[in-house]
């Protein structure tokens, strides 16, 4: 069974771990994650953002692992809720129209989180499972 953006929704992981990205296009995900990170990381600090802020936001996303402790399939709708572009961007543009710095300077850590992810590796998760992703298989029996 799919979900509405073509996810497999069952439990064979073999489903999953086939919509996973590979090759050229794998290391190209992986890159843009690095120059999400770079990019957002530099903008902060051009905004003259309190680095001790940054330190205790940055890992504020990874709180929805939590989600994980009910089971796959919410840890990974929580997970995927808070590594998605869709929020942070939301706000990045909210915090434009409103001229607030600080709706700016947690859309840019939030970002910035979410590219270092995508440049290791960690994906978006399928709900087979936590280390299926997007952009492959991650933990043990990574391949």
């Amino acid at each position: 069974m799919t979900d509405i953006a073509g996810q497999d929704t069952s439990d064979d992981a073999s489903g999953a771990a086939a919509g996973a990205a590979t090759g050229g296009l794998r290391t190209l995900l992986r890159l843009e994650g690095l120059a999400l990170f770079v990019g957002m990381t530099l903008l902060y600090a051009v905004w003259d953002g309190s680095w001790w802020v940054y330190a205790i936001l940055f890992l504020a996303p990874d709180l929805s692992f939590l989600g994980y402790l009910v089971g796959a399939r919410p840890g990974a709708i929580f997970y995927n809720a808070a590594h998605s572009y869709l929020a942070p961007m939301a706000l990045i543009t909210s915090g434009l129209a409103l001229a607030s710095p600080l709706v700016l300077s947690v859309a840019m850590i939030w970002l910035a989180h979410i590219g270092l992810d995508r440049a290791l590796g960690f994906g978006l998760k399928y709900f087979a499972g936590f280390s299926l992703t997007h952009l492959g298989r991650i933990g043990r029996g990574a391949g």
